[in-house]
């Protein structure tokens, strides 16, 4: 018998592309928040033999292999012990939009316990009802110790107005007040679970304080290959946890550099909310790395400027595939297909930093690992999103292309891509790394 559609597991008759989605799925699966996605990279590359190094001391013996954590984002990198001509970076970033419980979140109303949450990023609201949300984040003690917290079960709920209540609904359309109506339900007023810190502390063994905690509410459903072909995979978070999985699956089996070039990635927090933060792509997280693994092979500020000017990044991120329902909505010259390889986008007002340079050093890695490859530019009649890229270049001053893997609902709780893009995606940024 096949397996079931919800099955994201390998059977014995899968063969390693199996093996490899598999893999995806227990990543997103392991990885709620920004902090769970950092830590299931962290572990990922600290198997391959990567070394965590601690941003507090210094950096006089920086590993060749090592990683630097710091709580939504990660630097990994693979760099030779000498001054490298070349630093090859993948950006992508950890964070997707959706709901954040408040610091005081208890209210009370028709016989309902609720929870306060604010709206992270450009969420697609209308597909966080009706579904059973878990909790999963950090909860930070008074001394700054971080424990990561997750209940992985039915917890809390947004219900939707009944259509008896809502008669126009299909007709006009969903409408939501952001603060009145995307307020889930967690108990009953008639129990004694108490607030919900006190619930929460019990529930995760730690102890939990009203202002201690970094919480995000997630749609419990698993990752699952999709269709009657098993062709496509559902799940949350893909924008851009597959990018940070890629990237990181690719540094991880990339072999000590002896060519003189290094090789990095940079998972960074915050960029659904614009990347202005410390751990944000617009912060100096990155430069920092550079700067400190420059030093310590013995380099100086020069030496780091004359190295930016040969390396280059790609930032992956999701891209928008054409949707069956409403193909008007691409160009119809540059609509990316699901599992039809990854996709370069270009924007020529800088929303995405890809020049034609760039876009032929990523053509070269996807022609490496014989994978196809898309373009995307978006309509002159249709606003275009942005990512990490132009805010890399534009800090670092190094040569950027925007890539991704083509996608359906974008920034709602649960979206859709093509099960052979992600991995077609790792391939070529390993390829990319390492040189090809």
């Amino acid at each position: 018998m096949n397996p079931s559609p919800d099955s994201g597991s390998p059977t014995a008759h899968e063969g390693p592309g199996d093996r490899v989605v598999a893999d995806l799925i227990e990543y997103l699966d392991a990885s709620p928040s920004p902090w769970h996605a950092v830590d299931s990279s962290a572990r990922r590359l600290a198997a391959a033999g990567y070394v965590e190094a601690d941003a507090t001391t210094r950096w006089d013996d920086a590993a060749e292999r090592g990683y630097v954590v710091r709580d939504g984002s990660l630097v990994a990198w693979n760099m030779p012990l000498t001054l490298p001509h070349t630093v090859r970076i993948v950006g992508a970033h950890t964070d997707s939009p959706g709901l954040r419980v408040t610091p005081q979140p208890d209210s009370e109303r028709a016989g309902f316990s609720q929870l306060a949450v604010e709206i992270y990023g450009g969420a697609l609201l209308n597909s966080w009802l009706d579904r059973d949300l878990g909790v999963a984040g950090r909860v930070v003690a008074c001394d700054g110790r971080a424990e990561l917290v997750r209940v992985d079960e039915p917890v809390a709920r947004v219900p939707q107005l009944a259509i008896h209540l809502d008669r126009d609904v299909n007709d006009r359309g969903l409408v939501l007040d952001r603060h009145s109506h995307v307020r889930p339900v967690w108990a009953t007023t008639a129990s004694d679970i108490g607030n919900f810190a006190g619930w929460l502390g019990s529930a995760t063994g730690t102890e939990v304080g009203r202002e201690s905690w970094e919480l995000c509410l997630y749609d419990i459903q698993g990752a699952a290959l999709l269709g009657g072909d098993r062709s496509l995979l559902a799940s949350a978070r893909i924008d851009n946890q597959v990018s940070c999985w890629a990237a990181t699956s690719a540094l991880a089996t990339t072999e000590p550099e002896n060519d003189g070039a290094g090789a990095l990635v940079a998972l960074f927090d915050h960029e659904e909310v614009g990347s202005g933060s410390a751990t944000g792509a617009a912060g100096p997280l990155l430069e920092s790395v550079l700067d400190r693994l420059v030093a310590a092979r013995g380099g100086d500020v020069e030496d780091r400027r004359r190295i930016a000017a040969s390396s280059s990044c790609v930032s992956a991120d999701g891209a928008h595939a054409v949707h069956p329902n409403y193909p008007e909505r691409h160009d119809p010259l540059h609509g990316p297909i699901v599992n039809g390889g990854p996709v370069i986008k270009l924007n020529a007002n800088q929303r995405y930093a890809t020049s034609a340079r760039t876009a032929a050093l990523f053509r070269r890695a996807c022609q490496a690992v014989g994978s196809d490859v898309q373009v995307f530019v978006s309509r002159n009649n249709m606003p275009c999103g942005s990512t990490i890229g132009p805010v890399t270049a534009t800090r670092l001053g190094i040569d950027t292309v925007d890539v991704g893997v083509a996608q359906l609902s974008m920034h709602s709780a649960r979206e859709l891509c093509g099960a052979q893009d992600p991995p077609s995606l790792r391939d070529a940024l390993h390829a990319y790394l390492v040189g090809i």
